[in-house]
């Protein structure tokens, strides 16, 4: 797996700016690990075959770390989530739903002690969990509305590419996944660089809208 990735973005939270005020004897590199473990710990094989792991983490933590980890809440319940879902890659494991991970207080836990609660929570009945990754690295979760692609400013994602048509594609929830579908766009649709019609999406697949590129990410 891509560990020493996640490490290092997790220990460069408390060695940069939070390194001046973090006193913590809990590292995040160590809830990480932890984490990637409980994966492994709790993976299970679905009628279909697939290895079906947990995608819903809730660190328990001590007060005293959890304040120490308030000014990097968000970063590090993401950079978590981020820690499972390239592990699952590597490993070839899937999730029943979006990849979440939480802070949570047990007011029971010694200050450097902690507790992963590993759990399968599926999304919304019909489609699976997906994800589109933007240029700007923000994640558009993917349910069971149509997402519409396009410079027009009612599309779902509206790109500011003159290359891209004003209503250039959809991606649509069928069955358990999804599929990205060209709306006969002017300078077409590409997955992995090869142009499409319609193309069911699989996990790490790169879509070019026009000179736009999005990932779409199967957790």
């Amino acid at each position: 797996m891509a560990a020493r990735g996640f490490e290092r973005r997790l220990e460069s939270m408390v060695e940069g700016v939070f390194g001046r005020v973090f006193r913590s004897t809990l590292r995040p590199v160590e809830i990480g690990r932890r984490l990637v473990r409980e994966l492994d710990m709790n993976r299970s094989v679905d009628v279909r075959g697939r290895t079906i792991v947990p995608n819903h983490f809730t660190v328990w933590l001590s007060q005293v770390d959890y304040d120490q980890f308030a000014e990097i809440h968000e970063t590090l319940c993401s950079e978590l989530a981020e820690a499972a879902r390239d592990h699952a890659h590597d490993e070839g494991y899937t999730f029943v739903g979006h990849v979440e991970a939480e802070l949570v207080v047990d007011d029971t836990l010694r200050t450097g002690s902690f507790i992963i609660d590993a759990r399968l929570r599926e999304g919304p009945a019909g489609a699976g969990p997906g994800t589109l990754i933007l240029p700007s690295g923000e994640r558009l979760p993917l349910g069971e509305e149509v997402v519409t692609v396009g410079r027009t400013p009612n599309s779902t994602i509206v790109l500011a590419d003159p290359n891209v048509s004003r209503n250039h594609a959809e991606i649509r929830p069928v069955g358990t996944g999804y599929v990205v579908v060209d709306l006969q766009s002017t300078n077409g649709t590409r997955v992995n660089g090869i142009r499409i019609a319609n193309h069911e999406l699989d996990g790490g697949d790169q879509i070019t809208f026009g000179n736009t590129v999005l990932r779409f990410e199967a957790s």
